[in-house]
């Protein structure tokens, strides 16, 4: 294979991770017509541009809107070069557990540039479909959001947090930061219909030795099925569950 010389690219590809880029700086799903009118590309070559993407898994596109996302194939790389696949095989056998107790589906996310984005997904025992799926971006009014605005301290995260609650008054996001200190002390975050009515969810923090956050386990399901406070038996458990998966990278609480 010939080796490049020097300063020479492929235009085309760096058209194509021109477009990879767009959307995830615009961390939202984008359809055809918002992306051609960003890129001004002509509607036929950004065709065949996202056609290719989609096909290869860099992108994935929403059959019902039309809309495209970033795809599972990024997330593979992505763990590939943080090495974050050992830890999803670490905690796989754990949401299986969770899933089998809660019935519900159980979610596993880590952080981006973009916000908090599902790399694992379990959803064994429960045939109700959440609309979540790998390659998602989670708000920060979720229980996973609220974990990673309890525990990550960044100005990227300050950033998403308050592009995420700009909408809020001055008291409710006084709320929310105090909500987010409960979080720090009791380890569990909890969210009530906060995207879809009837479905509510509940998330804990993995952490590593320096208790730096990992990534957020989180179990979403129908909303009387989901606990709305510490004291309930399924919180309970799940508190004891995020001690034992923490202390595996050598966490002591």
């Amino acid at each position: 294979m010939e080796i490049a010389k020097k300063g020479t690219t492929i235009q085309s590809l760096q058209i194509g991770i021109g477009i990879v880029d767009l959307i995830a700086k615009e961390g939202r799903p984008l359809k055809f017509t918002e992306i051609c009118e960003l890129t001004k590309i002509t509607k036929s070559n950004l065709y065949k541009y996202l056609n290719t993407l989609t096909q290869t898994g860099i992108l994935y596109r929403d059959k019902e809107t039309g809309s495209y996302v970033l795809g599972s194939k990024l997330i593979e790389y992505g763990m590939a070069a943080t090495a974050e696949e050992n830890v999803i095989d670490r905690i796989t056998p754990y949401m299986q557990e969770i899933n089998a107790k809660c019935l519900s589906t159980v979610l596993y996310s880590i952080w981006t540039n973009s916000g908090p984005m599902i790399v694992k997904e379990v959803n064994l025992k429960q045939g109700y479909n959440i609309g979540a799926q790998v390659g998602t971006l989670l708000p920060v009014l979720s229980a996973n959001g609220k974990v990673f605005a309890s525990f990550l301290e960044d100005k990227v995260v300050d950033e998403w947090i308050e592009k995420e609650l700009v909408h809020l008054s001055e008291e409710q996001m006084q709320n929310f930061k105090k909500e987010c200190q409960t979080i720090k002390q009791r380890e569990i975050a909890f969210a009530r219909e906060p995207l879809v009515s009837n479905v509510s969810s509940v998330a804990f923090p993995v952490f590593n030795y320096k208790k730096q956050l990992l990534g957020t386990v989180t179990v979403v399901g129908f909303s009387d099925m989901i606990p709305n406070g510490e004291e309930d038996e399924l919180s309970q458990y799940l508190i004891r569950l995020s001690k034992e998966i923490s202390a595996t990278f050598g966490y002591k609480s």
